[in-house]
């Protein structure tokens, strides 16, 4: 026995002792009983003075199972006791990992005891992992993966965990997963063309839909959505030469050059918006040298736009008449060619982002031209960019057919842990391409028929540089990953952040994770938002971040019955995540 209640305050119990704590090893952080007849209320010793402990209540044993929280307070009569080995097992687990728990780490509280946590409350569930840098959290998500990946006796065979590794340190912890589970396998997809370090990351355009376009541009505008939503159906249909192809593409110039010549603007402002759209856009059968025929004469195009000494354009009726020929007919609807499934690239879209704008009006509206030339010239920038070469696939793939070959390696083994190294392009394209790739797993989540029967893991390092507070709610009317966060459980699509600054992250998606391992935080503006924004934290834990050593953490959630301190064995091999060795390269 320890004591005697003194005082009981909300959850916390004070307890005047009966022993003397100066020959007893430390009791903080150990599990206390108080118990009374059958019940048992099970707390946790969080501070001690030489003559009293306070206690934290954290939930109950009845007959053989521990339920966490605060059903009930102990009574004053109660006998207060330390937790004995039988009962710690029910309250933190069993030493023996069942069949669906893994090993985690070991009790930092209780020596050698090993954190065993069920693979259902854990992976079912979007997580995060928090702490400062050198904290140990690279090293932290390699142990875990590589204690779920490298056991041949439990072999997740079915499972897709897709890692956005921010700056390439996984692949060494990962690579040779298949020499200590031959039934896994480990993929890694590059951003850097230059190496061969991996596959080259192509993502098929032709698989993006406007809001994917709508970031890749970086739309800011409602207005241009429309915009893209016309390129796109436009792309399919301008793509070939084939006789329906021209046909549609002459209606469009010939509607723009209509509008132009009737404007009523000067006669030299009309020449030169018609030379100016001729010369960029034009067709075999439309263009400046097209053929105008007249009794006695034929003359070009071009020819027919001169003007005159008084600044009249004397053929404009000529030319209107003219351009009025390739103008399909609007009392019937315009039977627009199939849609083609066409591995279409950055330059196609480029060219029917171009017809798009002018039959949206781009040159009679000033207004219209700020913000939709924006995104001709943001397309023409990718287009003339090295990033183009992510947008580049050489023929056409459906979008499930596209996430089977993301999980299939060179020699045609089914890959379960799937690496995107975006540690070679900038800060803007990462979160795009992290974004984009992330959207395309959902939905495909969203159309199975057979609803979570494929799980897919994303794990986002550095999350507070992709799974921001961004204007997307503003333009597109959602957040990928606020969306992934609120709907993906019930589809299997599960978000796992692991960040050195929880408070930059989106508030929606820390909010809705389910099990928290947090390492050493230092930054009192972390600190805070921790406190205030994930659920079920107390003050105390809060406390123990500041001091928690390299590779140790308080973990928490639907996982864990109680908050867990612990630590996490070394991965072996471990990830590429060191720190620089100064002394050894000064001296």
């Amino acid at each position: 026995m320890l004591g005697v209640i003194s005082e009981i305050i909300d959850n916390s119990v004070i307890v005047n002792l009966t022993i003397d704590l100066s020959k007893q090893a430390n009791l903080v952080n150990l599990h206390t009983v108080f118990e009374d007849n059958d019940k048992k209320i099970v707390g946790e010793i969080v501070s001690s003075t030489k003559t009293t402990l306070k206690v934290n209540i954290v939930g109950e044993i009845q007959g053989n199972e521990f339920s966490p929280g605060i059903k009930t307070k102990p009574s004053y009569r109660s006998v207060v006791r330390l937790i004995t080995m039988p009962e710690l097992e029910l309250v933190l687990g069993p030493q023996v990992p069942r069949q669906s728990e893994i090993t985690f780490g070991y009790s930092n509280i209780y020596q050698n005891y090993k954190i065993n946590v069920n693979i259902n409350a854990f992976f079912s569930n979007h997580f995060a992992i928090l702490g400062n840098s050198g904290a140990g959290k690279s090293f932290s998500v390699a142990r875990i993966l590589q204690n779920v990946f490298g056991s041949p006796d439990k072999s997740p065979v079915n499972a897709n965990m897709f890692l956005f590794d921010a700056f390439g340190e996984y692949t060494r912890a990962f690579q040779n997963i298949d020499q200590i589970n031959p039934m896994m396998h480990y993929k890694t997809y590059t951003t850097n063309v230059n190496s061969s370090d991996g596959e080259l990351l192509h993502i098929p355009l032709f698989l993006l839909g406007i809001d994917d376009i709508a970031l890749l541009l970086n739309v800011t505008n409602q207005n241009q959505l429309p915009i893209i939503e016309k390129a796109l159906k436009l792309v399919t249909i301008l793509t070939g030469d084939e006789q329906d192809v021209i046909k549609y593409k002459n209606d469009i110039i010939a509607r723009a050059l209509e509008d132009i010549l009737l404007s009523g603007h000067q006669s030299t402002k009309i020449r030169d918006q018609v030379v100016a759209v001729l010369t960029k856009f034009n067709t075999s059968q439309l263009n400046l040298e097209s053929l105008i025929v007249q009794p006695g004469y034929t003359r070009t195009l071009k020819q027919c736009l001169y003007i005159d000494k008084m600044g009249k354009l004397q053929e404009m009726e000529l030319i209107v008449n003219f351009v009025k020929t390739f103008i399909l007919d609007e009392e019937e609807p315009i039977e627009q060619p199939m849609q083609k499934m066409i591995p279409y690239q950055l330059k196609d879209l480029e060219t029917a982002m171009d017809f798009a704008l002018i039959s949206e009006g781009i040159l009679k509206s000033d207004k219209v031209y700020d913000y939709a030339n924006v995104l001709s010239v943001r397309l023409h920038s990718l287009v003339e960019s090295d990033s183009h070469v992510y947008f580049d696939y050489p023929s056409y793939i459906s979008k499930d057919a596209y996430i089977r070959e993301l999980l299939t390696n060179r020699e045609g083994q089914r890959c379960q842990i799937v690496n995107f190294n975006i540690s070679y392009i900038d800060d803007r394209l990462a979160k795009t391409l992290t974004k984009i790739l992330s959207k395309l797993l959902f939905d495909q989540a969203v159309i199975n028929p057979n609803r979570g029967s494929i799980p897919y893991h994303i794990v986002i390092e550095e999350a507070h540089r992709y799974v921001q507070k961004d204007t997307d709610t503003e333009i597109l009317g959602y957040n990928i990953f606020d969306r992934i966060v609120k709907e993906g459980r019930k589809y299997g699509v599960l978000l796992g952040l692991i960040t050195q600054r929880p408070s930059e992250l989106s508030d929606t998606a820390i909010s809705q994770c389910s099990n928290f391992v947090i390492l050493r935080m230092l930054h009192p503006k972390d600190l805070t938002y921790i406190k205030e924004m994930v659920p079920n934290i107390s003050l105390e834990i809060v406390q123990q971040l500041k001091n928690l050593s390299p590779g140790n953490c308080i973990a928490f959630g639907s996982a864990f019955k109680v908050p867990i301190s612990m630590r996490f064995e070394k991965p072996n091999p471990e990830p590429l995540s060191n720190n620089v060795d100064i002394n050894k390269i000064w001296y």
